[in-house]
């Protein structure tokens, strides 16, 4: 299935919000770099999927009724074993079922630590879709250090975004800590903007974080929003 097909099967569905593991496929398919998102029903299937990865792994909720995982204890970290991975499952079902009683769990690899950043989309009235970067974690809530322009960008504009940064000095390299990979997150940025400048039904995106190494960079979390 291309983009174009698993865009209009959700909007046939009357779903406007995809899920983790739908967003991760689609930008799968245009060369954005993901961390596996394999989907589990139940709690055999989400030890046998982190066997399939390998410790530790993430457990996430999966559900289009929640949009924000972390603020309902549907994330759970870390996971080293069979019966770390079962526990969390129960837990993260047991808050998440009075939400939506067909919730499920994803199961991802524990990424490596990084330097995180944000990448968005969003749509203006007047001016069409508009492209955002910035610091992640605390950088981005606290401080507001983000960086936009309209859509479509190309590789120099993607990378005046991340200089104009205040914060870039965490990426260019600091205190002897060699620099991030910068032209990975311009890829991604770049890739983005010609995602939704060729699927105008795209209203909303947000990867969050974007773990930027010091060679490539990954999309941890996503979640994309189509026009009503």
């Amino acid at each position: 299935m291309n983009v174009a097909e698993f865009l209009a099967e959700a909007r046939a569905a009357g779903r406007r919000y995809l899920c983790e593991d739908e967003v991760k496929e689609i930008l799968g398919k245009v060369g954005i770099p993901v961390t596996p998102c394999l989907l589990a029903h139940n709690e055999e299937e989400a030890v046998e999927r982190a066997g399939e990865l390998g410790y530790p792994v993430v457990l996430k909720v999966r559900s289009p009724l929640i949009a924000h995982k972390s603020d309902t204890g549907g994330v759970a970290l870390n996971l080293v074993d069979s019966q770390q991975v079962r526990l969390a499952y129960r837990e993260i079902m047991a808050r998440a079922r009075a939400t939506d009683p067909a919730a499920a769990v994803t199961v991802q690899p524990m990424a490596p630590l990084g330097r995180e950043m944000i990448v968005g989309v969003t749509t203006d009235r007047q001016f069409g879709p508009v492209l955002m970067c910035g610091l992640g974690g605390v950088f981005t809530e606290i401080l507001g250090d983000v960086s936009f322009r309209l859509v479509p960008v190309n590789p120099g504009v993607a990378r005046n975004m991340i200089r104009s940064l205040r914060g870039y000095r965490l990426l260019a390299g600091y205190r002897g800590a060699p620099p991030a990979d910068e032209e990975a997150l311009v890829n991604i940025l770049v890739k983005v903007s010609d995602l939704v400048a060729s699927y105008p039904q795209i209203q909303e995106m947000d990867l969050n974080p974007v773990v930027v190494y010091d060679r490539g960079a990954l999309v941890l979390d996503a979640r994309l929003v189509l026009a009503g």
